[in-house]
């Protein structure tokens, strides 16, 4: 009896052992989190108030990490009749995102999000012509949204997937896309309600990023500690009974 309890103790403190070396090891790996994470901010809201350079080429390699929200140009004119909606919601409430093929000065194919409309509205044709667009490089957004498939087939789609979008015109765009910036920057805020005139309305890209890893390294941190207080009065209860 005396062994088998002997190894219960035994088993109990090697299981607290692994559990206090996982606690810590997690996290660290938290806060080293954290440091990558607010690096990151830095990086993209230097990118985003930066002034806007020439946006990759078609065949040009880009990275979330390294690329995405840089403030981007494009010169060239966009391809009427293939606007494309794609289900979201902004403060504007719900509708579409506008996406419209553009044909680069170099015969490239980059997709432009014009901006948003609410549902019932329709959006206003693009400018013909040549022009000049600004906005924030976005990754493509690959086969839907979290809660819907795109179904390229009935033109409906929930995420932003360029490659697909752009099959869908019988295109082949690069493999980002742009947020095309307001195009009345000085227009701040929106006059509601607006005017059919007014949409798509651009310049609505969200730049956050959830960083809550101080608060999970100190929780892990806080679980680490209370397997050492329980570790002591273990001990100590023990010596007690010992005493006895």
């Amino acid at each position: 009896m005396q062994k088998r309890s002997t190894l219960t103790k035994w088993t109990i403190a090697v299981a607290a052992l692994f559990s206090f070396v996982s606690l810590i090891l997690l996290g660290n790996w938290q806060l080293d989190r954290r440091i990558w994470k607010l690096d990151l901010i830095e990086r993209v809201e230097t990118r985003v108030l930066a002034s806007p350079k020439s946006a990759p080429a078609a065949g040009l390699a880009v990275s979330k990490d390294a690329d995405e929200y840089q403030r981007v140009s494009v010169t060239g004119e966009f391809l009427s009749g293939k606007d494309t909606l794609v289900v979201t919601a902004t403060g504007l409430g719900s509708g579409y995102w506008v996406m419209t093929p553009f044909k680069r000065v170099d015969q490239s194919i980059v997709l432009i999000n014009r901006g948003f409309i609410n549902q019932g509205v329709q959006a206003a044709p693009a400018l013909t012509g040549q022009q000049q667009v600004v906005g924030l490089l976005r990754m493509t957004e690959p086969k839907g949204s979290v809660v819907r498939l795109n179904d390229p087939a009935l033109d409906r789609w929930y995420s932003r997937d360029v490659t697909a979008i752009a099959a869908r015109h019988e295109l082949t765009a690069a493999a980002y896309f742009i947020d095309a910036e307001k195009r009345d920057s000085a227009q701040k805020p929106l006059p509601l309600p607006l005017e059919k005139s007014q949409y798509p309305v651009g310049g609505l890209t969200v730049v956050t990023f959830y960083n809550s890893h101080l608060v999970y390294a100190v929780t892990w941190y806080g679980l680490a500690l209370m397997i050492i207080i329980a570790a002591v009065i273990v001990v100590r209860e023990e010596r007690k009974s010992k005493s006895n």
